[in-house]
């Protein structure tokens, strides 16, 4: 699957306990967690040899509005695409 990298969107391939969050934005309720397949952005890949090897991912609104942050192991995280590898290479 690949280490993320910092900016990518990723997706929960694991739930999150409320203890594992920090809360930026009181409007949400986050006790029982974030589920699988919340979405967000690296803000910071650590590295590769790092044990265990984590991101800190922000999870967002449809706003674009932070509402919280978490260190997650990068085997729970899923990098998302919007197009096909090929697609890139191929504009290059």
């Amino acid at each position: 699957m690949g280490h993320p990298k910092l900016l990518d969107t990723v997706a929960l391939l694991q739930a999150l306990s409320p203890e594992t969050l920090h809360l930026t934005d009181e409007r949400y309720d986050l006790s029982t967690g974030l589920e699988v397949g919340a979405v967000g952005t690296v803000v910071e890949a650590y590295p590769r040899d790092a044990v265990p090897s984590a991101c800190l991912v922000e999870f967002s609104d449809a706003h674009g509005c932070g509402y919280a942050f978490a260190t997650v192991p990068v085997d729970a995280l899923l990098v998302l695409h919007y197009l096909p590898s090929e697609a890139v290479t191929a504009q290059l």
